[in-house]
């Protein structure tokens, strides 16, 4: 049984708002026999086995609808971008996209959509867990009016996730409560990876929405605040055939500030929110080597101090490109380069830090204050030069 939501409410099937004139809205961009009606979009890493596959199983549900796939790819090591390079050749249906220097299922999916031609767009991962058999049932919600946002739920009447092992069912389930409580989200299955969107409706979210992270169908209903119709159709989550699970922690973290960022009604980015974590932790590095050197070694204050900085930028270098800025992680030679670099913008924001921590030393001689003041006097210019000029998209 599907679950129908108009703005904040919770209908039944049955007793859905009387939209049937806005097929129109939708249905009339298609009309016309060569016109798009869907556009289906899969984020790909690695999964260069379930590419031709995938496609057929689009091609046998699709049959009679005017659509096209869009397999945004993020330079996967295993080629996959290339088989579907080759697909492309043969079925002008199959698009590629190929991003280099940019990683992150969310940022993929904003991507793939807004290059789309067609007025509904679906979202579906490459590993044939998600039943494409639902699509043209999702697009005659779509074209009918009765929604703006079709998602697949494994959590309604009918649906299931059976092919998950307890541990990740029950990870699914928590962050799925969680989100709902904190978010106050009304859909079922928010964290759902297979859903179908009104692509007018989605361009106006899309300025708002995190390009980092896994979860795009949360981020979506989250920032609608109540305002997209929704309809959930129950569907069976089926098991991977080729390849490996990308879920790992860092999808756990990125979920968490997800929440974080849309609970404070995102006055801060996802990324800034590591930035401070990773800043929170180079803070305890800092004051664990100026206690070192100050308290055992017997160096100068302004010696361990100067010290207890360089450590600090370190270790945030290190964590930032493996944790904050790991869509654009520097490899190789790379990483040198950037630590040099991270050095030399935040070198006005060090000599700042040494001063200011003097500066209070001096007037209250309590080292661990005065190793704090310095440290957080650089965050800010951190972050802002970090983003300009040690990680700046290419």
């Amino acid at each position: 049984m599907a679950r129908i939501y108009a703005g904040a409410m919770d209908q039944m099937v049955g007793q859905v708002p009387q939209q049937t004139s806005r097929r129109g809205d939708v249905a009339h961009a298609a009309q016309g026999t060569d016109a798009r009606q869907l556009s289906v979009i899969v984020p790909t890493f690695n999964e260069r086995d379930n590419v031709a596959v995938l496609f057929a199983k689009l091609a046998e549900t699709l049959h009679g609808i005017s659509w096209e796939v869009i397999f945004v790819d993020d330079n996967s090591p295993d080629n996959t971008w290339l088989a579907v390079q080759e697909l492309a050749q043969r079925d002008a249906r199959v698009r590629c996209i190929r991003r280099i220097g940019r990683r992150g299922l969310s940022g993929a999916c904003i991507e793939g959509i807004l290059a789309s031609s067609a007025p509904c767009v679906a979202v579906m991962d490459a590993d044939l867990q998600h039943d494409e058999t639902q699509l043209p049932k999702m697009l005659d919600l779509l074209q009918r009016g009765e929604a703006e946002l079709v998602v697949g739920s494994r959590y309604i009447d009918g649906g299931n996730a059976d092919s998950f092992n307890r541990q990740r069912r029950g990870a699914s389930e928590f962050a799925t409560t969680l989100a709902k409580k904190l978010l106050h989200v009304e859909v079922a299955d928010p964290m759902s990876g297979f859903f179908m969107i009104r692509r007018d409706r989605f361009e106006q979210l899309a300025p708002q929405l995190s390009v980092q992270g896994f979860k795009i169908l949360l981020d979506i209903v989250a920032t609608a605040h109540g305002k997209l119709r929704v309809v959930e159709i129950p569907y069976a989550f089926g098991s991977r055939l080729h390849g490996e699970s990308k879920l790992d922690s860092m999808v756990a973290l990125d979920f968490l500030g997800l929440l974080l960022a849309k609970m404070t009604g995102d006055a801060v980015s996802l990324r800034f929110l590591l930035f401070a974590l990773v800043g929170s932790i180079g803070l305890v590095v800092h004051l664990a080597v100026l206690d070192a050197t100050f308290n055992l070694f017997g160096f100068s204050f302004a010696e361990a101090q100067l010290i207890g900085a360089v450590a600090a930028m370190t270790s945030n270098f290190l964590l930032n490109n493996f944790l904050t800025y790991r869509d654009q992680r520097l490899k190789g030679l790379a990483i040198v380069r950037g630590l040099l670099m991270f050095y030399l913008v935040c070198s006005v924001g060090l000599f700042a830090n040494v001063g200011v921590a003097f500066s209070v030393y001096g007037q209250q001689p309590i080292w661990w204050l005065a190793g704090a003041a310095g440290a957080l006097m650089g965050v800010v210019w951190n972050y802002a030069m970090s983003g300009l000029f040690v990680w700046r998209k290419r």
